[in-house]
């Protein structure tokens, strides 16, 4: 079975309610009609009630008024909503005005649904960019406990494709972290292993990506990457990881033999750390649009509560995905 398939099954088992915030983007509309007919989650739509169910006809969805629609403007929940954030932020110097002014953004109030318990998850991003998604999480939610930093990731899926864990991967950081240090590339790589655990039900084999292999060449860069492959073993001493290693030397096991020899990974990585975000985002970019592969994501790690981000590229097939993936966040995050 498709590994997206899969994860729509394993949302069916225990449906979560996913705030999408985005409802003036076409996109998310016919997303939340797909996830609606499939019955793998229930879908919070914020904005104007009317005007989306306008749009809906437009776009020939007729089902669109089974998703709960909030307006935050007129929403029983939005003094309460004022209230805790100003609770949360008066410390930054919060005001009740300002806090008024916030919650009726639509990412911002959809953030508190999830955070006062009215919603288990988030998806946003097809029209809003990163830090614009992440910014509301950090400052609602917080981080998870144990966590030092937010990651994101995307899951690979590359079609035809034998390597890997049968053409699944996971990228990581693609989205959002610039230049890590060793001990940020070391807790990134720790996270995105039960990522990857979490959403496959594989065990992780993490590479830690480099220009070089086991020394052929000496740097600055390669120091970095050899220095997080080596927290990583002291922090999580029963994760299966090497590095630094060369992409080639990482997930094809004949180029391992030869450049790596003796590596545990034996050329069969599934979890690809990459050493800083040019590389991340180059890379995935690369596989999703050569290898038309299927890219999830930026999905993210380490923030108290599900909420992923979307590429501004993304399709209504990628969001109906994520948030998939965000309600089986959501399921374990319940445990």
């Amino acid at each position: 079975m498709a590994f997206i398939d899969e994860i729509k099954n394993r949302a069916k088992k225990e449906i979560k309610k996913i705030v999408l915030p985005e409802s003036n983007d076409d996109r998310t509309l016919i997303a939340t009609s797909e996830v609606l007919k499939q019955q793998f989650a229930e879908i919070i739509l914020i904005g104007n009630k009317s005007k989306i169910l306008e749009r809906a006809k437009d776009l020939k969805l007729n089902n669109l008024e089974e998703a709960e629609i909030v307006d935050p403007q007129n929403s029983e929940r939005y003094d309460e909503f004022v209230e805790a954030f100003y609770e949360l932020r008066k410390h930054k110097n919060m005001t009740i005005e300002k806090a008024k002014e916030f919650m009726l953004d639509n990412i911002y109030f959809g953030m508190m649904m999830v955070k006062q318990g009215y919603a288990d998850g988030l998806v946003s991003g097809a029209i809003h960019s990163t830090s614009d998604t992440l910014r509301p999480a950090l400052q609602i939610l917080k981080t998870a406990p144990g966590t030092k930093l937010v990651s994101a990731f995307f899951m690979m899926i590359v079609p035809n494709c034998d390597l890997g864990e049968n053409g699944v991967f996971l990228f990581s950081d693609s989205g959002l972290n610039e230049n890590p240090d060793s001990d940020a590339l070391s807790e990134i790589a720790i996270s995105s292993s039960k990522s990857f655990e979490l959403l496959t039900g594989k065990t992780p084999k993490i590479a830690m990506l480099s220009y070089s292999t086991h020394g052929s060449a000496k740097s600055e860069l390669t120091e970095k990457v050899i220095n997080a492959t080596n927290l990583v073993k002291q922090k999580a001493p029963d994760l299966l990881v090497d590095g630094e290693l060369q992409l080639d030397a990482a997930i094809i096991p004949e180029v391992a033999e030869f450049k790596a020899k003796g590596s545990p990974l034996q050329g069969k990585a599934n979890v690809l750390i990459f050493p800083d975000l040019n590389a991340g985002n180059i890379g995935y970019k690369l596989v999703q649009r050569l290898a038309k592969a299927e890219a999830y994501g930026p999905l993210c790690q380490g923030i108290a509560k599900p909420v992923n981000d979307l590429s501004r590229g993304c399709s209504s097939k990628d969001i109906e995905g994520v948030v998939a993936i965000t309600a089986v966040q959501a399921q374990e995050h319940n445990k």
